[in-house]
């Protein structure tokens, strides 16, 4: 539970660090962005004023006190300065005069000094102490620009306005983060951490050998896919278990038996229960069976040899030649049950790529398989034929057939159908499991076809080599 709660809080200081970056910038983006739309809109507001002073100003007054008066009126109800300026920025009428007529009162700035800007901030070319927001108009007269109306503002008051709307936003925006901070605490803690914790006590039970135990998430995302990854690895490796369990038990088995067979020989013919006339008999006996350890010992480390991934030799070869040597191999051990021969080609030779070795002993093999559970008599087919770039090899009996659930089975390292352990003491129960090795070492795979009572075939396929491909087009 502890590294679930290291996560949770580097998820909080993580959150509260984003937070706090998304504050700064919330903050201070929305002050630039209130303070420039704030202006912006200020400034039009202004200059729509001063555009109305203009069209009343250019109406005419009845004289100098009038023109005053209604100026320091308009400013009054705006709260602002205004002013009116020559050609030259020369002040001749100023809302501050309050209708009273003065002098008119030069300026340190020149109406060219405003640019192609209608409005600007600052203090106006030093005219006042505060930062002002001002705007102009020019007024006409026969097409000529004969003055100006200034208006300014104190910047301040959009100040308010700004930090108000700041602080606005700065309350929406923590209200936001600590809701948006109480959903995510929530979905963490229930769609992360403890799926987690289950997945983490999946993981410490399997470590502690619970091979049964499940990881029980049921959320729809990555961590039900993980658990069911678990759960799925935990049954492969209780599968894996008592595989090895079965294996130990089958190897025991097969060792014992021939072991137990000479230990008993040896010691009968030590302590003299086996006449001397009976000894060669026995020892020939001795010989068989340790014939068979050796068989079995060289059986098991070919197949050490393929799970450690055995490099393969390709050659290009003759497969149906290697038919024929396999079956002249096997042709005494055939004899011995009547047992007949037939190879069908199509071709009387069939080139293919592949390790020659290897495939010499999976023909070996599945002739050896064939002949074993052929009855008196009868006769083993192999045949060949090419398509798709491919060799096909099936070896074929007429024997006593597999059953549909030792189908399943039969190329599992010492398994051994009830059948073959009855008729077959000799057998190690390995040789299809070196065939299936080796095929599929190749690439490629093996089937098998049986019905019990009439026979079994198996199929297997090699790349043909580039001569027969040459052939084909």
């Amino acid at each position: 539970m502890k590294n679930h709660r290291t996560l949770l809080i580097k998820f909080i200081l993580g959150y509260a660090a984003a937070g706090l970056l998304a504050f700064v910038f919330a903050v201070f983006g929305a002050e630039r962005l209130s303070s420039s739309y704030l202006l912006d809109k200020e400034a039009d507001r202004l200059l729509d004023h001063a555009r109305r002073l203009r069209v009343s100003y250019e109406s005419g007054f009845a004289d100098e006190e009038e023109r005053l008066a209604y100026i320091a009126s308009y400013a009054s109800g705006m709260e602002c300065t205004v002013w009116i300026t020559d050609a030259r920025g020369t002040i001749f009428a100023d809302s501050a005069w309050n209708g009273v007529p003065h002098e008119p009162v030069p300026t340190s700035f020149s109406p060219v000094d405003f640019g192609r800007n209608s409005w600007q901030t600052g203090d106006f070319f030093g005219s006042f102490e505060k930062e002002m927001l001002s705007v102009y108009v020019p007024l006409t007269s026969q097409y000529r620009t004969v003055g100006y109306i200034i208006i300014h503002e104190p910047v301040s008051s959009l100040r308010e306005d700004t930090d108000h709307a700041v602080s606005l936003t700065f309350m929406a925006t923590a209200i936001a983060f600590v809701l948006t901070g109480i959903i995510l605490f929530l979905i963490f803690l229930f769609h992360v951490t403890q799926p987690m914790k289950k997945v983490t006590t999946a993981v410490n039970e399997y470590a502690r050998g619970n091979l049964s135990y499940k990881a029980d998430v049921r959320s729809h995302d990555e961590f039900r896919i993980l658990a069911e990854a678990l759960n799925d690895m935990s049954s492969r490796l209780a599968q894996t278990g008592e595989d090895q369990r079965k294996f130990i038990a089958n190897v025991s088995h097969d060792f014992r038996s021939p072991l137990t067979s000479i230990k008993g020989y040896l010691e009968a013919i030590l302590d003299g229960t086996i006449p001397p006339e009976m000894q060669q008999r026995y020892l020939s006996i001795v010989l068989d069976e340790t014939g068979r350890l050796t068989k079995l010992t060289s059986n098991m480390l070919e197949l050490n040899n393929f799970s450690g991934g055995t490099y393969l030799t390709y050659t290009d070869f003759d497969i149906n030649a290697q038919i024929r040597a396999a079956m002249a191999s096997a042709e005494g051990q055939a004899r011995g049950k009547d047992i007949s021969f037939e190879l069908v080609t199509s071709k009387k030779e069939l080139f293919v790529t592949a390790d020659q070795t290897r495939i010499s002993q999976v023909l070996y093999n599945l002739i050896d398989n064939a002949i074993k559970f052929s009855h008196q008599g009868g006769r083993i087919t192999v045949e060949t034929s090419a398509n798709h770039g491919l060799a096909f090899i099936s070896v074929k009996d007429e024997g006593i057939g597999i059953s549909s659930a030792d189908q399943t089975r039969i190329f599992e390292r010492f398994y051994k159908t009830d059948a073959s352990r009855g008729k077959d003491k000799k057998g190690t129960g390995l040789g299809l499991s070196i065939v299936k090795e080796a095929v599929e070492a190749h690439g490629s795979t093996i089937d098998v076809i049986s019905t019990e009572g009439v026979g079994t075939e198996f199929i297997f396929r090699l790349k043909l080599a580039e001569r027969e491909l040459e052939g084909f087009l």
